[in-house]
């Protein structure tokens, strides 16, 4: 009896197609499980990420202290101090502004209610009937207001167990960095390749974080002043949500001019909230989308599609600590998968480093 047709013995390449494909839909699923893993432990991986960032930016303060002649304990119980000390203003500061955010969208309450009818008057005129409008404009509250941008900053820098795990791990994680050149020191022999990687990850987040908090303070620090001038409330708060949705990529801006605009066109119409709109693009747009890709250069590699789509998967897995730590997330999953392979590292240009690709010319039509 003749063998079937699919009983016929497959060449090499088939069998190594197979083996790819296998192991594809293998990687997918231990992805899914991770992702479930880290959904489910939130709590204690953003901090701990974030705690790890905080302590790769001020290594170098440490590094320099010690070359000043300072001993390795004593350098980073100096850089602790004054990480410690930045955080607790940072947060005075953040609480005092949520103090004063909880009485000011309630104040405008009779200006958001003359808003709404003009726009269900707007809305009857096109035809669109009275309990649809009634039905849109039933989950707007200004009192809702406070508590979506109080809950959002606060579950970023939130207050017991999630802020004594970041200071706790940031006195531990640098007093154990003094040791990290050794340890790379020690493995370099064995995995030289993520020794590399986990560097070069090093000096990327370390450059884009500090980039990055130094602009986003020089925008929130014009944002405020702006918002001052032009007489809306609570000026103070809406620089710190600035420079906290700094480092959101793509959608920060967007999340940190909606409130002030809004509550500006509460309080002195739309002249005023168009203002707020200009001013926030232009700072935005000279600074942050002018200044940073220059100075960050090649720091980041990742394209426009992953960093969007970073924050949308980090951010649903640890909440919105991850839309902020989404690249400094994604930058770490490409080290330890791509930039530590050597054969995945053909994946780089597909993600977004594109250093020694040269743009082909474009052909002129033959006439």
């Amino acid at each position: 009896m003749p063998p079937a047709a699919d009983a016929a013995p497959r060449s090499p390449d088939d069998r190594a197609g197979l083996g790819r494909g296998l192991r594809t839909v293998i990687g997918l699923a231990c992805a899914v499980v991770v992702a479930f893993g880290c959904a489910r432990f939130a709590p204690i991986i953003g901090p701990t990420v974030l705690a790890l960032v905080v302590t790769i930016c001020v290594q170098p303060a440490r590094v320099f202290l010690e070359r000043l002649g300072f001993a390795r304990s004593l350098a980073s119980a100096v850089v602790i101090v004054i990480v410690l000390v930045v955080t607790v203003a940072f947060t005075a500061a953040l609480v005092i502004s949520l103090a004063q955010f909880a009485t000011l969208f309630p104040q405008y309450s009779d200006q958001f209610a003359d808003l709404e009818q003009s726009v269900a008057n707007g809305l009857e005129s096109l035809g669109v009937g009275p309990e649809q409008v009634a039905a849109v404009f039933a989950t707007f509250d200004p009192g809702k207001i406070v508590g979506v941008v109080s809950g959002l900053i606060g579950s970023v820098f939130g207050f017991g167990f999630s802020t004594f795990l970041v200071l706790s791990l940031i006195v531990f994680m640098t007093l154990d960095a003094g040791w990290g050149h050794l340890i790379a020191g020690r493995l370099r022999p064995a995995r030289p390749g993520l020794v590399e990687a986990l560097v070069a990850y090093t000096v990327s987040v370390r450059r884009y974080m500090l980039v990055t908090a130094l602009l986003g303070a020089a925008v929130a620090a014009l944002d405020a002043l702006a918002l001052v001038v032009l007489g809306i409330p609570g000026a103070l708060l809406w620089g710190l949500l600035a420079f906290i949705t700094g480092f959101i990529p793509n959608i920060g801006y967007w999340i940190g001019l909606i409130p002030p605009a809004f509550l500006a066109l509460l309080a002195f119409g739309w002249p005023t909230a168009l203002a707020v709109i200009v001013v926030y693009a232009v700072i935005n747009g000279v600074i942050q989308s002018g200044l940073q890709p220059h100075i960050t250069g090649s720091a980041v590699s990742l394209n426009q599609t992953i960093s969007f789509l970073s924050v949308v998967v980090w951010s649903a897995l640890l909440g919105p600590l991850g839309a902020i730590l989404a690249l400094p997330l994604t930058l770490l999953v490409r080290a330890l998968l791509v930039d530590a392979n050597p054969d995945a590292r053909w994946m780089r240009p597909a993600l977004g480093d594109l250093s020694g690709v040269t743009p082909a010319k474009r052909r002129r039509p033959e006439r």
